[in-house]
């Protein structure tokens, strides 16, 4: 029995949902593009005995809530991507607040679960993100990767590794708020898992969740079940999207699944759950719709 612990989280939007659609020429006309992916998720997870944290985007519950509410019954602790999987820092701060407190509603009625995660889209932070998130009831926010400066993407601002105080991010914080930062591989400094997953292959994932565990961190992995499918081709979505999409994912997801270590929720890594999904942070924020 190994008493290596890892998160596979699940960043729960559809392919219509994912920026690099939206700012396409052209376009689909299914709007779950992916939802057998959370299938093939939620299964392979079954199989594997795994725990798993979905931060799942409001209005993809509120289209879909079937499968959101089947993570929820398989125990899985759900969390919030927003309601509509919008950059916030494009949006005005009442419309942050709406995005952030109406997920929370949408999610927490659709599941029974008091939901005390948050993850933004694209781990793009906005002014008082943190008091925001706690006003709204969250525990623990875990859109921090501490990878290296990416060109159009993230990074280069943060150095932290493992669960936090949000105060360690902005001194002005709520003090009882956490932070939780994705993984990144010791050394090279790019996240371990998302489209660095797809490029570098399960070997790379693995060896830098192992490298971590050896300092006494557990590893914080991220992918999405868009990533799972055969993505349909449309015009100006980069090549980079279809990148090991599908049956290659698919199996890389097996792969890691079945190395030696235990796949726990991420609220149990910060403390905000007591093992069944459910957190006592706060009450349910009314979404103001």
């Amino acid at each position: 029995m190994t008493d290596r612990q890892a998160v596979l989280s699940i960043d729960v939007e559809l392919f219509d949902q994912i920026p690099a659609y939206r700012n396409a020429d052209g376009v689909v006309d299914r709007d779950d593009i992916g939802l057998d992916g959370l299938t093939f998720l939620r299964e392979t997870l079954d199989a594997h005995g795994a725990g798993a944290t979905s931060f799942v985007v409001g209005e993809l519950a509120e289209r879909h809530p079937d499968a959101i509410r089947s993570l929820a019954e398989d125990g899985h602790e759900i969390g919030s991507h927003t309601h509509t999987h919008r950059l916030l820092s494009d949006l005005d701060p009442a419309t942050q607040r709406e995005e952030i407190e109406r997920s929370r509603a949408v999610l927490a009625e659709a599941t029974g679960q008091d939901v005390s995660g948050f993850r933004a889209p694209s781990f793009d932070l906005a002014d008082d993100h943190f008091e925001t998130l706690s006003r709204a009831g969250y525990g623990y926010d875990s859109s921090i990767v501490s990878s290296r400066a990416i060109p159009g993407w993230y990074g280069g601002e943060y150095d932290v590794h493992q669960p936090v105080s949000a105060t360690e991010i902005d001194a002005v914080a709520p003090a009882d708020m956490r932070e939780l930062p994705v993984s990144v591989m010791p050394g090279l400094r790019l996240p371990l898992t998302g489209t660095w997953l797809r490029f570098f292959g399960p070997r790379y994932t693995i060896a830098g969740m192992r490298w971590l565990a050896r300092r006494g961190i557990t590893p914080i992995l991220y992918i999405h079940p868009w990533e799972c499918v055969d993505l349909p081709a449309v015009e100006g979505v980069p090549s980079r999207v279809y990148y090991h999409t599908g049956a290659w994912m698919r199996r890389a997801i097996e792969r890691i699944l079945s190395s030696e270590f235990t796949f726990v929720q991420a609220g149990d890594v910060v403390g905000t759950t007591d093992g069944d999904g459910s957190n006592d942070h706060g009450t349910v924020t009314d979404g103001g719709e």
